[in-house]
């Protein structure tokens, strides 16, 4: 379990904080975002590829369906900053495939629903934290529940489905990654298409991994070149 302390940089608590499982268990919660180092690698980033990070968690026996809530608490603002929501996974499910669509209802996890988060959008929201603000917590958040939340709509908020969690809170984990953006770091740029004259390196596609070897005409890497 993770430090779930409130940031200075928020004065509301965690939704975590707030809601009381029944039992005091915890999950064994980890998320492929996450390094040994505790940061979360930057394709996951909002600055880079926004990658949809795949999770795993130990099996909750008596949970009906599970929900993910995950929290930045030191994003500028009198809240934690929303990244990602979802309820009603399935209880017989123990992780969630790295990936998954921005859809309100993931054909991957039937049932499921994924909610909105602080930037207006479905699903995940990868971390984006202004230049120079220090390094942030994001809290993956996962409630064990006994039961549904099949009343709550796509567009329910995170008060919603908090008022809806302290009734049926079985047990809960709380996993902590960091990211931090470095002053003057910009977004990377795409990367240009390279023409079948440059340097002699053949017609190459843009995520073409050896464009920087010597090519034929024809785009075959040149080997021992």
């Amino acid at each position: 379990m993770a430090d779930s302390q409130t940031s200075p940089h928020s004065s509301a608590p965690l939704v975590i904080q707030r809601v009381q499982p029944y039992e005091r268990r915890g999950i064994a919660l980890t998320c492929e975002a996450i390094g040994a180092d505790g940061r979360i690698a930057e394709p996951y980033s909002a600055y880079h590829d926004e990658i949809v990070p795949g999770l795993s968690w130990s099996a909750v026996l008596e949970a009906q369906t599970y929900a993910l809530v995950v929290e930045d608490p030191d994003a500028p603002g009198d809240r934690p900053f929303l990244h990602w929501l979802m309820w009603n996974i399935p209880g017989q499910v123990i992780g969630l495939p790295a990936g998954l669509p921005r859809l309100a209802r993931p054909p991957q996890l039937a049932g499921a629903v994924q909610g909105l988060n602080g930037a207006g959008g479905v699903g995940w929201h990868g971390p984006k934290p202004p230049p120079g603000h220090g390094l942030h917590r994001y809290h993956f958040q996962l409630f064990a529940l006994g039961g549904r939340l099949d009343h709550l709509e796509p567009d329910a908020g995170l008060e919603t489905l908090v008022s809806a969690l302290k009734g049926l809170t079985l047990a809960a984990a709380d996993l902590v990654g960091t990211y931090q953006r470095l002053d003057g770091a910009q977004a990377p740029a795409e990367r240009p298409f390279i023409s079948a004259d440059e340097n002699a390196r053949g017609g190459l596609d843009a995520d073409d991994l050896d464009r920087h070897a010597p090519h034929t005409p024809s785009g075959e890497v040149l080997r021992g070149a």
